[in-house]
């Protein structure tokens, strides 16, 4: 494969030993064309002079061929083609490409200097928009996106610009839907900058954006995005024009070539090195010492083979170090072109086989392309003999976050809270070059997500179980009513101006989880990965009633919390939640109160506190009333995943008794006849007192009282 690449256009790195190429032989295909079939349209070509082959990143059947003319296939050139075409519709002018990129189904084509798409799948071309300005080349990220999820997102953005345009004053163009509308770019700093722009490149390697910057014979990469933003890799010779190529695999080697250069980068430009050739017993340090003339350069995600114009192939190796001719070794391990996740505060463990030639002493090493992200730690030992006596070796492999190691500078490290990617690449550090090398080990490693991991709320006592609510009843297509005075469907916490009959379901909710409403509680949340238990979640988390009722609260104030800044609250969130809707609180918004580093003060300290979970001992309080609540739940600690851990779950609240309603009319008359009462009291005792009756009455209770008062001393001097 590596050798038919080359053959259309190739990649590269350093080489062993020259070798003559293969004879010329033709190929039938299974399909033939007439005569006088032609191709539909303007025939496209390619503005220069050498070929070339850009195949789809993650469909291997899907390529393009650049020449003198155009061919594009979808079966790996296993069938003939017509010459590739546009439609005259289209109205392109010279049909002249410069440049060609795939982005998902799509194929991005400059030409004369416009971006037009192909959507090979629907068989139908279309015109970018937004561009104002001439442009001639397109790049964007190489990732599989059917393969590696997380390059989803990523895997849309493409930039276009003016190969050799002063950065400083260049236009650039950034798309995030394929390239078919694009926004005009520019980044802080761009206007300070010295040279000409010599290409942009993903690097997924160290989750970076890259531009190449050119400078009187001299370039050096500037990188946009935290721990490398405002900073440059090492400057390097820049002899003519370099085509430059990003091997397969996310490592983040890049190779730099020109008939008379051949350069390589193994860590996304940061440091640039010139590839050595060795022939013979002489080893050059120079495609110009070795006096070659390149003519085209492939590369897969571990080999490399440079084509000559004096008709020679060369291979190579895209190890770590390299250097002098070797036998083959066996170095070997599972994780080897697999892809794995490293969630928050995960671990992962990777065992590599190495088992040298007798007389050799080999050294294993292991490398990541992303070291601000990923850490690791390798461990090597004896592991017995085989069969021959050759001694085996095991080398164990941690890998977490850098963030965790605590071995690095906190400026060293990408932030905590922001996915990445790198790859692990176990190496022989001091092996040679040949045609036959051992294979480096590689892994894609993400920083990230775990899709497979979820939430569960605990349900041991259910209300059916105990009888309050009937399973079969629930399954029944079963609804209940929330009264107005109950819920908001703003969710503000102001009465609805109407009863809400609510479609209860079952299938997705089961039986709810039974609540005494006069005991403040909280959910227990259980992690689960694969269908496997993993714990139970002790991070931060917020709840909200899906139907808007708010007849609930907290039991712990801000103060009471011990919040060193004012805490968020659902009402704060919701209006700033824009078009994410109501359910809006997550990872990504989430700030804590007991964070130093906030600048909220807290100003109001009886406010309740939201936020369940994490250091404080806060639960929910019903208020008095029975029935069905269904709650949103969304775990809100950016420290605890990476993933947007959230699901919905439904208890029934039971034992309030009802409350007794007076209409307002009622009570009102009532208030008002003891008050009237009270003052016509207050003036007819003192009058009625005053009369002759009222002497009478008076003179009772004093004769009353002094009987009383002898009976009582009687009584005391007998005891």
């Amino acid at each position: 494969m590596l050798v038919l690449m080359l053959v259309a256009t190739l990649q590269l790195c350093s080489m062993a030993r020259a070798q003559p190429l293969c004879r010329i032989h033709t190929v039938r295909t299974g399909k033939t064309f007439g005569v006088g079939q032609q191709a539909q349209g303007d025939l496209l070509y390619f503005s220069f002079m050498t070929t070339r082959l850009i195949k789809h990143p993650c469909k291997k059947n899907i390529a393009l061929y650049l020449g003198r003319q155009l061919f594009f296939t979808t079966n790996n050139f296993e069938s003939s083609l017509l010459p590739f075409a546009i439609p005259t519709s289209m109205q392109v002018g010279i049909p002249e490409v410069t440049s060609a990129h795939f982005a998902g189904s799509v194929l991005l084509l400059v030409v004369n200097q416009k971006v037009y798409i192909y959507d090979y799948e629907a068989s139908s071309w279309s015109a970018s928009t937004g561009i104002k300005h001439p442009v001639s080349h397109i790049s964007g990220d190489n990732c599989c996106y059917s393969e590696h999820p997380f390059c989803l997102e990523i895997s849309n953005s493409i930039f276009a610009y003016v190969h050799g345009d002063q950065i400083s004053q260049a236009n650039i163009y950034f798309s995030k839907s394929w390239g078919y509308r694009f926004q005009k770019y520019a980044h802080e700093g761009q206007a300070e900058l010295v040279g000409s722009l010599g290409g942009i490149f993903y690097f997924h390697s160290l989750s970076q954006v890259g531009l190449l910057l050119i400078d009187q014979g001299r370039a050096k990469f500037w990188y946009l995005d935290h721990p490398l933003n405002y900073s440059f890799g090492l400057p390097f010779d820049y002899n003519g024009t370099l085509d430059i190529l990003i091997t397969p695999g996310q490592k983040g080697i890049l190779i730099f070539w020109f008939e008379k250069s051949l350069l390589i980068s193994k860590n996304a430009g940061q440091l640039v090195n010139p590839v050595r050739v060795r022939e013979g017993r002489r080893t050059l340090h120079s495609i110009f010492e070795a006096n070659i003339t390149i003519y085209n350069v492939a590369a897969n995600e571990n080999e490399l083979a440079v084509l000559t114009q004096e008709s020679n192939l060369y291979y190579g190796s895209l190890g770590i170090l390299t250097s002098f001719l070797i036998k083959v070794e066996i170095l070997q391990g599972d994780f080897d072109n697999k892809m794995y996740i490293i969630d928050m505060n995960s671990e992962l463990e990777l065992t590599a086989l190495m088992i040298p030639r007798p007389g050799t002493s080999p050294v294993p090493l292991a490398t990541v392309s992303n070291p601000h992200s990923l850490g690791l730690q390798a461990i090597i030992y004896e592991d017995g003999y085989t069969y021959e006596g050759n001694t085996k070796y095991r080398l164990n492999i941690s890998l977490r976050q850098q963030h965790l190691w605590g071995r690095t500078d906190p400026n060293f490290t990408s932030s905590i809270k922001r996915p990445t990617i790198s790859t692990i690449t176990v190496d022989i550090a001091n092996k040679e070059i040949s045609c036959v090398d051992l294979k480096p080990l590689t892994a894609l490693i993400s920083v990230g997500c775990d899709l497979t991991k979820k939430i569960i709320i605990q349900n041991e006592i259910s209300a059916c179980y105990k009888g309050f609510l009937d399973p079969v009843a629930l399954q029944d297509n079963y609804s209940y009513v929330i009264e107005k005075e109950a819920y908001d469907p703003n969710f503000r916490g102001q009465p609805a101006t109407k009863d809400l009959v609510v479609h209860y379901p079952y299938e997705k909710l089961g039986c709810p989880l039974l609540v005494y409403y006069n005991t403040p509680w909280k959910p227990v949340m259980e992690l689960w990965r694969e269908g496997k238990f993993q714990e139970i979640v002790e991070a931060e988390f917020v709840l909200l009633e899906v139907n808007g009722l708010f007849t609930y609260t907290y039991s712990l104030t801000a103060g009471t919390a011990l919040c060193i800044s004012q805490p968020q609250n659902w009402t704060t969130i919701l209006e700033n939640a824009g078009d994410k809707g109501p359910f809006a609180w997550d990872r990504e918004n989430y700030v804590s109160c007991h964070d130093p580093n906030s600048d909220a003060p807290l100003k109001w300290p009886k406010a309740r506190y939201q936020i369940l979970g994490g250091p404080t001992a806060n639960k929910v309080v019903f208020d008095q009333r029975n029935g069905i609540y269904v709650f949103f739940i969304s775990v809100v600690d950016p420290y605890y995943s990476y993933c947007w851990l959230e699901t919905t779950f439904s208890v029934y609240v039971y034992g309030a008794l009802p409350r007794i309603s007076i209409p307002l009319e009622i009570t009102i008359i009532v208030l008002m006849l003891a008050i009237l009462l009270s003052v016509w009291l207050a003036y007819m005792i003192p009058t009625l007192l005053r009369t002759e009756k009222g002497h009478g009455f008076k003179g009772f209770w004093v004769s009353l009282c002094k009987r009383c008062r002898k009976s009582c001393a009687c009584f005391q001097s007998r005891r």
